[in-house]
């Protein structure tokens, strides 16, 4: 099956007063509300902003593939446009944050309603909220609900040990701010559709792909904590940092399908880029201070997004 339909990468909505350094060969950053909300998560390193750019892959590939691979799923914004869309026919992701998995768990075991309801009936407080997390969860469904709770009651989403609850959030509502109980049932009871096309793993994300590397027929989108070159969000923000880079690129140069990368713009990662032969392209995004960032989108064959900027094989620099 051929892909022949055409996807902007950016909205036409989007001004360029919103460019990366005012550079002109920069284009501005996505525009998150315009993307689909299919996750029950509030992430942080979320990839809402990079779904028009999957898009684009996706419909750059000669034929559907059967299977995506999503080793470092998190909030799954991925796999779930994958499989709304019907972009794939089998979604595999995969998670080793316990908590995390625990709503994935839930959702395709058939318990989404379950938690539907319990989102719907809690009566948020900070003594409620204090109480429900105190509770020792006796099933995997009872700590997906703990882990809802704690990811729209504390800062950014964080789930890492040592993340703060809100304090003020959005109008001084505090951890009400993030709490919007009918969105999340509804996107909850969405997935019920979906959920007999996902395979969850609680696993290494690494060893998932080792296991699916010689499958032709599936591709692989790879978002792993940003630790190389001694960045530190990935140890700030998840509690699974620790990723050895280079396995991952190797893995990635021998899978029998096609890969896609998203990292930060680091010069360990850029080497490890050119050593596997990969190509990449600096593509803008917001985060959630709202400031205009670059993040590097890695693969094998980057001709379908010529408009971004590509790094040059010189150290450091880069060319539109």
């Amino acid at each position: 099956m051929t892909h022949s339909r055409q996807l902007d990468l950016f909205p036409e909505s989007q001004t360029s007063d919103s460019r990366v350094g005012k550079d002109p060969s920069m284009p501005p950053p996505v525009n998150v509300a315009a993307v689909p909300q299919r996750s029950p998560f509030r992430y942080p390193g979320g990839k809402t902003w990079f779904v028009p750019t999957f898009r684009r892959w996706m419909a750059s590939l000669p034929r559907k593939p059967r299977v995506l691979v999503e080793p470092f799923a998190g909030g799954g914004i991925i796999s779930l446009t994958a499989l709304f869309e019907d972009l794939v026919d089998r979604a595999v992701m995969v998670e080793l944050d316990e908590d995390v998995a625990a709503v994935w768990q839930t959702i395709v075991t058939g318990e989404a309603e379950w938690l539907a309801e319990q989102i719907l009936s809690f009566p948020l407080s900070h003594e409620t909220l204090i109480a429900a997390l105190n509770r020792p969860a006796a099933t995997v469904r009872e700590r997906a609900f703990q882990t809802i709770l704690r990811n729209r009651t504390l800062r950014g989403g964080i789930l890492a040990d040592g993340a703060s609850f809100l304090k003020h959030g959005e109008n001084g509502k505090g951890i009400a701010s993030r709490w919007y109980p009918q969105t999340l049932a509804r996107r909850l009871r969405d997935l019920q559709q979906i959920a007999h096309r996902i395979e969850f793993r609680c696993a290494d994300g690494l060893t998932v792909m080792e296991e699916f590397a010689q499958h032709p027929d599936t591709v692989f989108f790879i978002d792993p904590p940003y630790t190389a070159g001694g960045k530190r969000a990935g140890k700030r923000l998840y509690r699974h940092h620790q990723i050895d880079h280079q396995r991952l690129f190797t893995i990635c140069q021998h899978v029998a399908g096609d890969v896609l990368l998203t990292y930060d713009e680091a010069e360990e990662v850029k080497e490890l880029a050119r050593a596997h032969g990969f190509q990449m392209r600096l593509v803008p995004m917001k985060n959630t201070h709202h400031a205009t960032m670059r993040e590097l989108v890695i693969g094998r064959d980057l001709a379908w997004l010529d408009e971004l900027p590509a790094i040059r094989e010189e150290r450091g620099t880069y060319h539109g």
